[in-house]
């Protein structure tokens, strides 16, 4: 099968971790032990969130007492440092094929087109960086000008998330991966940028949401499955309440009866009803279960209308 497999940017950095070469490498290695046995088995398309990871660099950028560098450039450095340590821990893990040949790699960076009039722009919800409490987090927003919100108990900077529209490399990717290549791309959603009538590209400030920009790559790609893992087992209805339940199945019928959070298991809801009325299936689940959540018995699996109840629960 063909798969993108989309790694949350939370799954790759625990909250609380900081911007830390070893961390960050240990979590990767963490995220390749899972993949591993599906890569053996499947195509396979991996992207990955950057939200805590751009924020990092962002402070890290201001704490240097210059501009601050725009949130496009902390894109693509992103981009770059999570796909070049996750190529890293993978290709130490794939063993050679049969024919004693091993499984070839790239990592393209890659940009996204977004409408320079979304609305998104003046309404930021897309988490990035650390989680703070209440108090510094207002603390921040007024000394550095940010918008902050809740994210579950703690406090984040948000910012603006427009639409992607197309990835830019999307025929140098299906030509990688119809050449057997394994493709880590569109790191972050990919570097939101627009692009004028006359061809001219610009980088713009803002964070794609990444499992937005995969569900686009999957219908592009003619992907069988969207896996989206994160740092929950699944789907949970009525989050942080005692009546928490866990979905097993679902259609977009079923889910459109529930609302779920803008900036976090919102997207990935949008997503998968994406890829399921696209006739295709999505699942959500946690990294550590990735070949449990690809056979069914684990997360939440994302089916068209009439192909499962409506809704079911664990």
């Amino acid at each position: 099968m063909r798969l993108i497999i989309a790694l949350g940017g939370n799954a790759l950095m625990q909250r609380g971790d900081p911007l830390d070469p070893a961390a960050q490498r240990r979590n990767l290695a963490i995220a390749a032990e899972a993949l591993v046995p599906i890569l053996h088995l499947h195509q396979a398309i991996i992207t990955h969130g950057n939200g805590p990871q751009v924020g990092l660099l962002g402070l890290q950028s201001a704490a240097l007492g210059g501009p601050e560098t725009p949130l496009d450039v902390l894109g693509a450095e992103s981009e770059g440092m999570i796909g070049y340590v996750l190529e890293q821990e993978l290709a130490s893990r794939l063993q050679p094929s049969h024919a004693g040949t091993t499984r070839k790699m790239a990592v393209l960076l890659s940009q996204t087109i977004v409408d320079a009039k979304d609305p998104a722009f003046n309404a930021p919800a897309k988490p990035i960086g650390p989680v703070y409490d209440e108090a510094t987090a207002h603390r921040l927003a007024s000394e550095r000008k940010w918008t902050v919100a809740e994210d579950g108990q703690f406090w984040r900077r948000v910012v603006a998330s427009p639409a992607p529209l197309r990835v830019l490399e999307i025929e140098t990717i299906r030509l990688l991966v119809d050449a057997g290549v394994i493709v880590i791309c569109a790191g972050g959603g990919g570097v939101p940028v627009v692009q004028s009538p006359d061809g001219t590209i610009t980088g713009v400030e803002a964070v794609i949401d990444k499992d937005a920009a995969s569900a686009l790559l999957a219908v592009e790609l003619g992907a069988d499955i969207l896996m989206m893992l994160t740092d929950v087992s699944a789907v949970m209805t009525d989050f942080g309440t005692p009546k928490e339940r866990a979905l097993k199945c679902a259609t977009p019928k079923g889910l459109s009866q529930l609302t779920f959070a803008r900036g976090s298991m919102g997207p990935k809801i949008a997503a998968a009803v994406t890829m399921a009325r696209a006739g295709k299936i999505a699942a959500i689940g946690a990294l550590a279960d990735a070949s449990r959540l690809l056979e069914g018995t684990a997360g939440t699996t994302i089916l068209p209308d009439g192909k499962c109840p409506d809704l079911t629960w664990w």
